[in-house]
């Protein structure tokens, strides 16, 4: 059997608001927004949780938070320290990567991990060019190279995409390949680190795409949201189009080598970002309580595969980061064992099937869910409900007519519709989460999570209770 090769390309922190192809006349993304011509662009791709390492574990396993138990962004057992080692926080899941491997793909890492154990290859990869952290600076920044723990001169978004180029140079032609290429672009920090040429090309810009807004009530204090609006959009930006220039590197080496027939190319983002939308600097964690907002948990979603996926094609229905596990396993031709996952293949509609129509107003199949320790969301096409365990505050936007959710109106609905959301929201969730690991009661408040490995066995998971920074 001949597979397909598959580049799937993750940014960090990248709203769907901010690129071209979405309407933004601020953005410089013209690669990007020629894969978006070239190939398929979802409209409405909503991430698993509106923080990087819970949604990048779904992402690869098909579960949900609840049932791997990655509930926040890792601030521990990713490297070893003083008196302890480094955990494998996904060891008893399997990832699609596992599955790929075991019928003979090449699967390589260039970027960020942040799943924890950065030093060791997991999920089947073999090449593994992985951040040791999951942030910091663009500049020397601190990675894992053949195995050893090194800092990259440089700029970390050029040395990401020259590790990915230089896989697709000396990869075994004779066996198909998948490739993960992971920016931390356009994660924080934004006023440091960025090449002038970069920053130049927004040096006039007003960023009349981002609002400025008063600050959300909600919103936490962290010191850098506090410096200039302009000097941290140029920054956002500015990373931006340098990972718009890597994606185009990538392309350009595909028919290079003669492999973009051959290659399915996706780019999304682990989560959304808020620049000063709603009033707020950050995702999810960027409030007190967690916020579920869309400009939070909406992700651009792109595929490209010349003369396989149609060119020009825009899916309107609603997808989740849940269903990537098993769209790029039916993808490539290649079962798995995994029971009870809550996505769905899209392949089809990769390959040219026309997009079912919707069951009708927020019927089953236009329906994503979205949770973050204790809050947990139910988005459909037309109604948005947000439940904070155990007391609130919860809200309710109908986005047809409120799409910027402006209006909270869960204390002026009509109590049944309200009723019927909670009863569906919490019904999946039972059916789909596990006790042991279920966010509600961990304790979780978006400002990290910490599991140790000592020369005496683990200690529990715990949840950093204050926010020190922004991961």
């Amino acid at each position: 059997m001949t597979y397909p090769n598959i580049l799937f390309i993750l940014a960090d922190d990248l709203g769907c608001w901010s690129l071209g192809y979405t309407g933004n006349q601020d953005a410089i993304t013209p690669h990007l927004d020629g894969m978006a011509r070239q190939g398929m662009v979802i409209q409405n791709f909503f991430c698993a949780s509106p923080v990087c390492s819970p949604a990048r574990a779904t992402l690869l396993t098909g579960r949900m938070p609840s049932v791997h138990g990655v509930l926040d962004w890792l601030d521990g057992g990713n490297m070893s320290t003083a008196g302890a080692f480094p955990v494998e926080y996904l060891r008893e899941f399997r990832g699609y990567t596992d599955y790929l491997h075991e019928v003979g793909y090449q699967c390589a890492l260039s970027g960020k991990w942040h799943l924890g154990d950065s030093m060791r290859p997991q999920k089947g990869f073999g090449h593994w060019y992985a951040h040791q952290y999951g942030g910091g600076s663009y500049q020397d920044a601190p990675m894992i190279r053949d195995g050893i723990p090194v800092h990259e001169p440089g700029y970390i978004t050029h040395a990401i995409t020259r590790d990915a180029v230089e896989f697709l140079h000396r990869r075994d032609p004779a066996r198909p390949f998948y490739l993960s290429v992971h920016y931390t672009a356009p994660h924080t920090p934004w006023l440091q680190g960025h090449p002038r040429r970069y920053l130049e090309l927004y040096r006039d810009c007003t960023f009349d795409s981002c609002p400025m807004l008063p600050r959300h009530p909600w919103q936490i204090d962290f010191e850098e949201f506090d410096q200039d609006r302009l000097a941290m959009l140029r920054g956002y930006f500015a990373a931006t189009t340098a990972m718009d220039e890597g994606v185009g590197q990538l392309l350009d080496t595909l028919d290079e080598e003669g492999l973009a027939g051959n290659t399915l190319v996706v780019f999304t983002s682990d989560n959304g970002f808020n620049c000063g939308h709603h009033g707020i600097w950050g995702k999810g964690n960027g409030t007190n309580p967690i916020n579920m907002y869309e400009s939070s948990i909406k992700v651009p979603f792109l595929a490209r595969m010349p003369g396989t996926v149609p060119a020009g094609t825009q899916l309107q229905g609603l997808y989740s980061a849940y269903d990537v596990f098993p769209t790029l396993l039916d993808f490539a031709g290649v079962s798995h064992t995994e029971t009870h996952l809550p996505g769905h293949s899209f392949a089809q509609l990769l390959r040219g099937a026309p997009e079912p129509p919707s069951e009708g107003e927020d019927g089953p199949g236009v329906v994503v869910y979205d949770e973050y320790g204790a809050v947990r969301a139910l988005r459909g096409t037309r109604w948005k409900y947000i439940r904070r365990w155990p007391t609130g505050p919860d809200e309710l936007y109908d986005l047809l007519d409120d799409p910027d959710e402006c209006q909270n109106l869960v204390d002026k609905a009509d109590r049944t519709l309200v009723h019927c959301l909670q009863k569906r929201l919490d019904n999946w969730f039972a059916g789909n989460c596990r006790p042991q690991t279920d966010g509600r009661f961990a304790g979780v408040t978006g400002a990290g999570q910490l599991k140790v490995h000592t020369a005496v066995g683990f200690e529990p998971g715990s949840f950093n209770p204050q926010y020190s920074a922004l991961r």
